[in-house]
Formats: C-alpha cells, structure tokens, sequence
C-alpha cells in the first residue's frame, strides 16, 4: 500500500456502485471519486470552464464519431472510455486522465485510487 500519511480514506469499496461518486475532502480541494464499469477514479470537483460540480454529473461512455462526408450519417458508436459530464454546461472529461474530451490542452486534475482490505482511499500524493 502506498505511504499511509499519504492516504485519504472514503470508505469501503462496496458501498459503490457503478456510477456512484462520493464527494471527499483531499486538503483544501473538493475530490469526486467515482465508480465506472468496477474500477475507482478519483478527479477534482472543480470544472475549468466555470467551476460547477463536476462530479455530480453523469458518468456514461464516450460517443465519438467519425465524419463520412457531405451529405452521408455520421458514424457514431461508444468507446470504451468512460467520461464524466459537468451538469452545469456539459463539458465532458475522461475520468482516467482527466482530460478535456473535445480539447487536450484543458484538463481537470486527477489523483490515484487505492482499494486495500475493502477499503477506497484517495493518494493525496506529496
């Protein structure tokens, strides 16, 4: 396990379910951590744009599509990529990296996620 100073406990991993966010405090910031498809984020609740909560915002794959030509569908289909939307203004961010879907210069900072003995911790790193 990681430095236990270190460590922020939320609480035991099976009280998530996926989808489900709990809202921490790691320091000074307001920390969203996040079950998808059984793995744990961890991302701060603070959208760039205009400081709404993002992590009370919808958790869903990311739609991505592929432009055919005038005239023709766009071919569209979900990646494997789970994001997360603001429910301010719908900016959408990969709840991995934390990453700004449409722009890779934006980014909402990300933390490590910890699972020991049943137990979710956030590493609040140095």
């Amino acid at each position: 396990m990681s430095d236990s100073e270190n460590l922020v406990e939320v609480g035991p991993a099976s009280e998530f379910e996926d989808g489900d966010a709990e809202i921490i405090q790691v320091g000074r910031t307001e920390v969203g951590v996040i079950r998808a498809e059984g793995e744990f984020y961890a991302i701060r609740n603070q959208c760039p744009h205009d400081g709404g909560p993002v992590c009370k915002g919808n958790v869903q794959k990311e739609l991505v599509g592929e432009f055919k030509g005038t005239g023709k569908r766009v071919d569209q289909q979900y990646s494997d990529t789970d994001i997360i939307s603001c429910p301010w203004h719908g900016w959408s961010f990969e709840l991995e990296t934390g990453i700004h879907i449409g722009d890779d210069r934006i980014r909402v900072p990300t933390y490590d996620v910890v699972v020991d003995d049943g137990i979710v911790y956030v590493d609040k790193g140095d």
